[in-house]
């Protein structure tokens, strides 16, 4: 995911057609802009840092970024070096797995490092409460919950409400990095950290369960005589399709599905049959089982 983050922010900074930039979602997840000299914007990224633990991903990861050209070849990857990392750097983004949290950020010197930054967490299942009593009471730490499609840009992450601070200005400047970080790889949306557990269900885990839905479209029109390939790509588009609609203005999903369903006709036979599988209630309790197993991620193994 950090790759991902990475990725996203290098080529939306590197758009040269920004001229005719339509805002990528709504206004509170604008679409990122390139910096100019005349007006250096600082929110935006001058440098980045990636760090790994193996050679071998070091060598990959200069590979991937050097694919990106331009600021994407100037990404420093760093073998065993968390410590210089943050102290070269104002925003620190934690990607690492859940377990070894406490590790990193209990490193010597850490806690000096992170002080006065912000520290962003995409971690499932650690909460606010633990990374703060890891750091300093003057780092500012947030949650982030992205999910897989960031890999293409077409991702949803969520943000934990920043810290109160009595520097407004800081506070706002903070806010607009997070925005630009995560809209640049998808939609981004503020939401309290109560939340966090029922968003890793349905964003986080979400493509998992959309791709069953997708898959056993697909097959049906397999069983139905399409070809595999011709099946699977009228399955996809037409969900991406119905998800876009879905995403505007007023549009809801019952409506868009009503619109479809003609008396008589067959898209009502096969809802019908869909109902008589229960499908809304598996899909909800998915949801519901998935959130909570999500709410045991991070947290100690009890004995």
């Amino acid at each position: 995911m950090g790759i991902a983050i990475i990725s996203g922010v290098v080529a939306s900074l590197q758009s040269k057609d920004n001229a005719h930039i339509i805002p990528k979602w709504e206004s509170h997840t604008p679409g990122t802009s390139t910096p100019t000299a005349d007006s250096p914007d600082p929110s935006l990224p001058s440098f980045f840092i990636a760090t790994v633990s193996r050679q071998e991903s070091a060598k990959k990861l200069r590979h991937t970024f050097g694919l990106l050209g331009g600021l994407g070849a100037s990404v420093q990857v760093l073998v065993g070096e968390n410590l210089a990392a943050v102290q070269r750097s104002d925003i620190v983004i934690l990607c690492c797995k859940p377990h070894q949290a406490q590790t990193i950020l209990g490193e010597n010197g850490m806690k000096e490092a992170l002080d006065g930054k912000l520290l962003i967490s995409i971690l499932a299942g650690v909460t606010i409460s633990q990374l703060t009593s890891w750091v300093l009471p003057t780092t500012k730490v947030v949650r982030a919950m992205p999910n897989t499609p960031c890999r293409i840009r077409e991702g949803m992450t969520v943000v934990s409400p920043l810290p109160t601070l009595s520097n407004s200005e800081e506070t706002e400047l903070d806010r607009s990095i997070i925005l630009k970080i995560f809209s640049s790889i998808g939609r981004c949306r503020f939401l309290e950290e109560k939340h966090f557990d029922a968003c890793t269900a349905l964003s986080g885990s979400g493509p998992a369960f959309a791709c069953i839905f997708l898959e056993a479209m697909a097959d049906g029109g397999v069983m139905m005589g399409l070809p595999r390939a011709e099946a699977l790509e009228l399955a996809a588009q037409t969900l991406q399709g119905a998800a876009r609609m879905a995403l505007q203005v007023g549009a809801h999903p019952a409506q868009i599905k009503d619109s479809v369903t003609t008396p008589g006709g067959c898209t009502i036979a096969g809802l019908l049959a869909m109902e008589d599988g229960k499908i809304r209630s598996t899909i909800a309790r998915a949801i519901q089982i998935a959130t909570e197993h999500a709410s045991q991620l991070g947290q100690p193994t009890k004995k």
